[in-house]
């Protein structure tokens, strides 16, 4: 049955299929809500595993609670200990060691890594360095943990022994408080390689054939070439691996957990090593609660200080 279309003087002309419009609309409405339905289980885990326990965290920061009795409120009183507290301020200096550290030598080795890859090598092989690559980090922290233990140990650790047959003595690797540190930096870059090898690789291969083809064309190569074609093209790639490896190295636990409880002294006690210890060993939740709060706060402003930097180094296509 044809519709007729509504006319008439004073009467707001609608195109005749009028009818057919509102079965659109009616139909972008109820697929809306259906897209907001799928999103309600993903939200709820959202606020409840890592909204909810941030703002908790907040909460139990002013109180004082040894979980067996009643928790009391004392303000702030646990951000004016935490300030005072040596072993807190070292965990913080230790961490941003390690954070520019890990950071720096991971990002480096794995675009050299991904540049020599990207080279005119076969298929089947430049899959295998990738897998090779990223396999460490499938694996658990404490496992690599525990077999690099026995790789850094001063008496029959592969790696002194093989140091000592080219003159080089035995380094305390988990022993001195002067090498410790990098001891831990070279066991996590080793797992976490292979995560920042696979993004740069991934934006190596996004980058514009024509604007290679135009450098080839104009004579660009070497490290003329890397630096002012392919370093500006991948600035999104290397902001996001800095943004993603920052944040990861702030959270440091498991390597200098496993390896050295944080000894020898204090030389590699993290922040989350004395949050844990505060909160679960020493049953000062508030305490533990606090210095996490803190932590918040470090990562935010440093990921809000990083975007505010790529607007002067970063461009995008």
């Amino acid at each position: 049955m044809q519709v007729a279309k509504p006319t008439g003087p004073g009467l707001l002309k609608r195109p005749y299929n009028w009818i057919q419009e509102d079965s659109l609309a009616g139909m972008a409405r109820r697929k809306a809500l259906m897209g907001y339905i799928f999103l309600v289980p993903t939200m709820f885990g959202l606020m409840v595993f890592t909204v909810g326990p941030v703002f908790v965290s907040f909460a139990l920061s002013l109180f004082s609670w040894n979980v067996i009795d009643p928790p009391e409120f004392i303000g702030v009183e646990n951000y004016s200990r935490l300030l005072k507290d040596e072993v807190v301020i070292t965990s913080f200096s230790n961490t941003a060691i390690f954070v520019f550290l890990t950071v720096s030598l991971q990002m480096t080795l794995a675009l050299l890594l991904a540049l020599a890859i990207q080279q005119k090598i076969a298929r089947w092989l430049r899959y295998t360095y990738r897998t090779a690559f990223f396999i460490p980090l499938l694996t658990s922290s404490a496992a690599i943990a525990i077999v690099m233990a026995y790789m850094f140990n001063k008496d029959f650790g592969p790696i002194n022994y093989y140091l000592g047959m080219v003159g080089i003595p035995r380094v305390s690797w988990l022993s001195s408080s002067q090498v410790v540190l990098i001891t831990i930096v070279l066991t996590y870059v080793w797992q976490h390689l292979g995560f920042t090898l696979i993004v740069f690789t991934g934006g190596l291969g996004n980058m514009s054939k024509d604007v290679q083809e135009a450098a080839d064309v104009d004579g660009a190569s070497g490290l003329r070439r890397l630096w002012h074609i392919t370093l500006p093209m991948l600035s999104p790639t290397i902001l996001f691996a800095a943004v993603v490896g920052v944040i990861s190295a702030l959270q440091i636990f498991d390597q200098p957990y496993v390896l050295t409880r944080g000894g020898p002294g204090d030389s590699s006690r993290t922040v989350v090593m004395v949050i844990f210890e505060a909160a679960f060993k020493n049953l000062q939740i508030g305490y533990g609660s606090a210095i996490a709060v803190i932590l918040f706060l470090v990562i935010l402003l440093v990921t809000a200080f990083q975007f505010w930097l790529s607007k002067r180094w970063v461009f995008y296509q």
